[in-house]
């Protein structure tokens, strides 16, 4: 049957897709503009939560213990590998290692982006599950510099970029105002596997060879991505004829540019702190085995910045909370190389998990509100991509400068000075952000 309207039926979604649905309604049967605009409802509106929909986030927190709860580890590695391991190396050598780990988990964006949004994401979780285990099997067989690098940082860096971004891209399928606490209970997981698996490192090379102390971290990964790839799931089928694989009309608005390139400063200092903690503790003279500790305690404090900022942000505003937060890894930073004892390095330790564990948990957050939520794989994709020049290049800057000078307090000053310029960029962002969601609606 076909019908005509003098006023179109009331629709509870976008005012674009209302429009949209309003004029079809004039030429098209009752029931298939019914169906549209359920469609478009559900797309709308996330359930945020449910049964389904907490088990996803479980899944997603599994995965980031087992991967990036282990990259973000890599403090404790960078100790063990100049003492024992990689005696030969220059510390900014191996800190290469930890570096193109954490580049890698930014640096296949574009590609994961695209993926995501046509609709892939079982295929890449089993595919990483495996690689990352792979990678910690034979990372134990390995005896040169860059054999350590290949596997270690390329293939465990890259097998956990799918956790990393794709864990994040798809909750924005389940959870819209409970976004920000989804991220933060998501990047927790990070946070507990950074406290664990320190904490079990240093208790395995006290008892075990390198090679067992890797084999057994591989069994306790393979355990926890079982679990995720059972878990995690979409809640939206993907598109399947997308545009170009990068959008240049999304770097002329200015505040998703502005906030890309704050993204890249953040990171050329953002790990600055948990790549040297462990190193600086033991040029202290503070007992080893404590040194070790200090990244599981900022590790572990980092869990409640990661859920603190998700409620706020989700109240506030995620970029009114990244600025104070960054401010304050500023601080930190500054303060960091000035530490003596055990109870600054202690304070140190905690004051930095708090803010780091703010800052990274509501990164993407952002980027949800600046254009339609199908496209959100691609914004986030783009942004990683970029980001991976100040990730792998952040801590061998800091390590060159430690090697050049001597001085601890010189890479303070470069971390803290670089973060403060990240904020600055951020409350350009925000600024421009209003602007644009005022726009946005009114279009």
């Amino acid at each position: 049957m076909m019908v005509r309207t003098e006023s179109p039926p009331a629709v509870l979604g976008s005012p674009e897709k209302t429009r949209v649905i309003e004029k079809e309604s004039f030429k098209e049967p009752v029931s298939t503009v019914l169906v549209k605009e359920a469609l478009a409802v559900s797309e709308d509106c996330p359930p945020d939560g449910g049964l389904r929909a907490w088990l996803v986030v479980f899944g997603v927190v599994c995965g980031m213990i087992a991967t990036v709860g282990l990259v973000s580890s890599w403090g404790a590695f960078q100790e063990y590998y100049q003492e024992m391991v990689l005696p030969d190396q220059s510390t900014s050598n191996i800190s290469w290692i930890g570096s193109v780990q954490n580049a890698m988990m930014y640096a296949p964006g574009l590609f994961l982006g695209r993926l995501f949004d046509k609709g892939y994401l079982r295929l890449p979780v089993f595919i990483a599950s495996a690689v990352f285990v792979a990678c910690l099997f034979l990372t134990a067989e390995c005896t040169q510099y860059w054999q350590f690098v290949l596997c270690q940082g390329f293939g465990m860096g890259l097998s956990s970029a799918v956790f990393f971004q794709m864990g994040e891209m798809v909750l924005t399928h389940w959870f819209k105002k409970k976004l920000g606490f989804a991220l933060g209970c998501v990047l927790g997981g990070s946070s507990i596997g950074g406290c664990i698996f320190p904490i079990l490192v240093k208790a395995l090379v006290q008892r075990t060879s390198f090679q067992w102390m890797m084999r057994i971290l591989g069994f306790v990964t393979l355990g926890l991505l079982i679990v995720t790839n059972l878990t995690m799931a979409r809640r939206l089928s993907g598109t399947r004829h997308l545009g170009p694989l990068i959008s240049v009309s999304e770097f002329k608005k200015p505040v998703y540019s502005i906030f890309v390139a704050s993204l890249v400063v953040n990171t050329l200092a953002l790990f600055t702190v948990y790549t040297y903690l462990t190193v600086s503790a033991v040029s202290s003279n503070l007992d080893a085995n404590l040194s070790f500790d200090l990244l599981a305690i900022a590790n572990a404090i980092s869990a409640l910045g990661q859920i603190g900022s998700g409620l706020f942000a989700d109240r506030y505003g995620p970029l009114n909370v990244l600025i104070p937060a960054t401010l304050l890894t500023a601080v930190v930073t500054y303060a960091w190389p000035f530490a003596a004892n055990v109870p600054a390095f202690v304070v140190i330790a905690v004051l930095f998990g708090i803010a780091y564990g703010a800052t990274v948990a509501i990164y993407v957050q952002p980027f949800a509100d600046m254009g339609p939520v199908e496209d959100v794989g691609m914004r986030i994709g783009m942004a990683f991509t970029l980001v991976t020049a100040g990730v792998v290049s952040g801590a061998p800057i800091s390590g060159a400068i430690l090697d050049g000078t001597g001085s601890f307090e010189d890479v303070g000053y470069y971390g803290g000075s670089t973060l403060l310029l990240s904020a600055a960029l951020m409350a350009g962002a925000r600024h421009f952000g209003v602007r644009f969601k005022r726009a946005y609606l009114a279009s």
